[in-house]
């Protein structure tokens, strides 16, 4: 009587075991090999599923075997280590024992003794539905597990990249408290990408290169290849990376180190909407006066054409939409040099450099005692916010609210603690981390009309970038303009009580 013997474990680890309980291969071929030996049949062959799991019949080496099974029809018996080992799937479980015994082979486990009579058949019905039961109560509990792992603020899959998995040793335990540390080989460039992206400079493409050159991309067959624009996508739209997961869209705070801060988080994301997210594609025509200059009627943003190959435009967006907006185009060469002048306008001299620096000392000395209560402040309302949080999932649990109000507070609180804690940081600053960020800030403004004047496109882009969120253009003259948020108290008159840059013309800019 010929025989085969079919194997399988579900995990890889399993693999390389040998294990008297029977679950690793080389347990379970020396039972299949006794069983064959004791009735006296002849093992043809052996087949054996490494790392597939039972729930499923597409299993290469089960579909193998019977395929051959039904082609050749010379194998009398397939014998098993148990039928868990075969299916875990009652209704599996009948359609393959279908396909074996129309092609008048049998199936045999060492381990329950199947006969071929009616009670026979209802006992191997019974071992067939009691696998399916142990495998779907172990899914269930699983998932328990990783949604209890989670509430705890833990991360129960593998880390994402930037982060590895590692277990600490426990006194009395075998495997140890699983943890996820960062990874500090990647976790730099992880942290670099999210920065590069804010800066305007970078696309999608340029930052899925940029991972690349460091090392970071998708696993396909063994080897690390360049990752995928959704990839790079998902991995900027990750939470975990300022300390949140996500799971099942509700939002937990995790246990682990945060790479970055909400607030970069929220400005990736602003990014990613603005440049239509995996639709974006590197512009055609790059400038770099474009994304500092908007439209002074409609707020639209200005873009750029090279009409019939050698014409330079600006034009509105608004306008080239149809939304009303009746602004002409602009020559670029025109909006060139008006930018140009701008910056020698704002340039200070040292005495208005001396100046300023003494008068934002003096404000900042003063406004210590006014920080310290503001600060006292902020910790309390993030302190409530944290409460109001843990009272939210508590009352989830409790199933007082369903989970779209759950989502909406999570929301809701996550924006009012970034906004709390990123005025904490501002009032926190040192003294004489303010007095360097200014003098630096101050240094670039006392050259930056002849340094802007002289500087290459990709720097007069940083430039622009440094000191202004907006330009605006109307009747194709600049009209008015947002300095960012370290030039505007040094340009703006209304910020301060001194008269810092003379007016002349467009000069001094309005503030947001």
């Amino acid at each position: 009587m010929k025989c085969i013997i079919y194997l399988r474990v579900s995990t890889t680890e399993q693999t390389l075991t040998n294990d008297k309980e029977g679950y690793s291969i080389a347990a379970q071929r020396e039972a299949c090999l006794r069983h064959a030996e004791y009735e006296g049949w002849d093992v043809v062959d052996e087949y054996a599923d490494r790392g597939e799991s039972a729930r499923s019949s597409q299993r290469p080496q089960l579909r193998e075997m019977i395929s051959r099974i039904k082609k050749d029809k010379d194998i009398d018996a397939v014998i098993v280590h148990k039928l868990d080992r075969f299916s875990r799937n009652v209704e599996d479980h009948v359609i393959i024992k279908g396909e074996l015994n129309r092609a008048g082979c049998q199936l045999v486990s060492v381990v329950e003794k199947i006969e071929d009579t009616a009670q026979g058949k209802l006992m191997e019905n019974i071992y067939s539905a009691m696998a399916q039961y142990f495998s779907d109560n172990l899914g269930t509990e699983v998932k328990k597990g990783m949604d209890e792992m989670v509430k705890e603020g833990g991360w129960p899959g593998r880390a994402p990249v930037g982060y590895k998995n590692m277990r600490q040793q426990i006194p009395g335990t075998r495997k140890g408290l699983a943890k996820i540390v960062i990874d500090p080989d990647l976790a730099p460039y992880i942290k670099e990408a999210f920065q590069l992206y804010t800066s305007g400079n970078c696309s999608l493409e340029e930052i899925r290169e940029f991972l690349f050159d460091k090392g970071i991309g998708q696993r396909r067959a063994g080897k690390t290849g360049i990752m995928s624009m959704n990839g790079v996508h998902k991995l900027l739209q990750n939470t975990f990376y300022y300390g949140v997961i996500t799971y099942k869209g509700i939002e937990y705070e995790g246990k682990h180190e945060p790479l970055i801060t909400r607030e970069l988080f929220k400005k990736v994301q602003a990014t990613l909407r603005a440049r239509d997210q995996v639709g974006e594609r590197k512009r055609k025509h790059p400038h770099y006066l474009k994304g500092t200059l908007f439209c002074g009627q409609c707020g639209s943003r200005f873009s750029y054409l090279v009409a019939k190959g050698k014409y330079p435009y600006f034009y509105c967006l608004g306008t080239k939409r149809g939304r009303g907006c009746t602004q002409p185009y602009v020559e670029a060469e025109f909006l060139e040099n008006e930018v140009a002048k701008l910056y020698g306008d704002i340039q200070i001299n040292q005495e208005m450099a001396d100046r300023i620096i003494e008068s934002f000392n003096n404000e900042i000395i003063s406004g210590q005692s006014t920080n310290a209560m503001e600060e006292q402040l902020l910790g309390k309302r993030i302190a409530k916010l944290a409460s109001e949080k843990l009272k939210l999932m508590q009352a989830f649990y409790a199933g007082a609210i369903d989970v779209d109000i759950l989502k909406s507070e999570q929301r809701r609180i996550a924006d009012e603690v970034a906004s709390s804690e990123a005025r904490l940081r501002k009032i926190t600053v040192k003294l004489d981390q303010h007095t360097e960020v200014l003098e630096r800030a101050i240094k670039l403004a006392m050259t930056c009309g002849l340094g802007y004047k002289e500087a290459t496109p990709s720097i007069r882009k940083l430039y622009n970038q440094a000191f202004f969120n907006k330009i605006f253009v109307k009747d194709k003259e600049l009209s008015e303009g947002h300095y960012t948020e370290i030039y505007e108290p040094i340009f703006s008159p209304s910020s301060h009580k001194i008269d810092m840059v003379a007016h002349r013309g467009f000069e001094p800019l309005l503030p947001p």
